[in-house]
Order: structure tokens, then sequence, then C-alpha cells
């Protein structure tokens, strides 16, 4: 007897097609990973969440409620259909209200969101400075924020931009490091020291 059996695991990892993944296939298909991105065509996996990166979705989503008008409701981690190739999950966005539809919903158009925010994660720096602000701005998303970890401490910076709609692009508003104090989308005013309390 003595021999020791082995149990071969098969992986089998999606094969994009010819001209890459669509957003219909991001909404459809079978045994994504949560939390699966669309960018350019290609699925995008999400490393493991950090609890930095959790417990400030958490203060913002509670944050963000607080104050929300009843025109407009806040979502974590949706899908915003920018574009047939793009179908990225922004950790925070603000939406029109009326795009609520259905407890079955998986994902937004662009069109409908009002703020998107960003919490810096390692794995997705250069997606999250780069390539996701200006898409959200292509697509028309009027406000964005970015969301790092700063200092000895890891407090949240948050830093804000509003769209010039004639560029396209997105330009600075405030850094905000104790008190995320603004008037757009709507009358926001977060606590961000109340992270030391999560």
């Amino acid at each position: 007897m003595g021999g020791i059996m082995t149990a071969e695991i098969a992986h089998h990892w999606p094969v994009p097609p010819q001209d890459g993944y669509t957003v219909d296939d991001l909404l459809t298909l079978p045994d994504l990973p949560p939390h699966t991105e669309l960018i350019d065509g290609s699925l995008v996996f999400v490393s493991p969440q950090r609890d930095f990166h959790s417990i400030v979705i958490d203060m913002l989503v509670a944050g963000l409620r607080r104050t929300a008008p009843l025109e407009m409701k806040v979502r974590r981690e949706m899908t915003v259909v920018l574009d047939k190739r793009n179908g990225p999950e922004p950790d925070v966005v603000v939406v029109q209200a009326d795009a609520v539809r259905s407890r079955n919903q998986t994902c937004f158009q662009a069109g409908d969101v009002l703020l998107a925010v960003e919490v810096v994660s390692p794995e997705s720096e250069a997606r999250d400075h780069d390539t996701k602000p200006h898409k959200y701005a292509a697509a028309g998303i009027p406000h964005f924020w970015l969301v790092e970890m700063a200092g000895f401490d890891h407090a949240p910076v948050v830093h804000a931009f509003e769209l010039d709609k004639t560029k396209r692009a997105y330009t600075p508003v405030g850094t905000y490091r104790d008190t995320l104090k603004l008037t757009a989308p709507f009358d926001v005013d977060i606590d961000l020291t109340e992270i030391d309390n999560l």
C-alpha cells in the first residue's frame, strides 16, 4: 500500500474572445471572482481587500448616506458601465435614485453616476490614479474622489476632483485630511478621523 495519493486540480482560466470581453460578458460569465472588473476588454481580478480599504469604504458610505438628498442613492462596489468594453467597479458611487430599479440589479450606467470613489490599494494604484479617472471623466461622471492611506498613522486622505466638461478631464477641488466638507454633488460633511473608532 504505502503510496501517496495526490489529487490533480485542474484550473480552467477563461480565454478571452479575439476582440476582448464586453460588459455583457462581465455581467453573465459564470463563476467570476467577486469584484471582477472589465478594463479595455480585459477582465481584472482584484486582490484580497486590506482592512484600510474596507473601513474607509464603510466610513464614506455611512457619511454620504447621512446627508444624501432623497433623489440620490449611495452604493458600494457596483459595476458602472462606461462603454461596451469598460465596466469598472468603483468602491463607492452616488447615483440618481431612479437608477436603482431592482434589488437584483448588478450595474449602473455612467450617465446615472454623480460621484465615483476609488480607495487606493497597492495592486490597483496605477488603475486608480490614471486609468479609472481618465475613463470616468471621458464617460462624463461629474465628481471623482481618490482616497489614499497616508502618514505614520495610516490616516485617509481624500483628493476631490470635478469634471471640466469642455476638456473631459478632472480638475482638483481640494485635498482633505481630517474633515471632508464639500457642497457637491451635495452637502457632504464627513469626519475622517472616525476611522480610529472603526
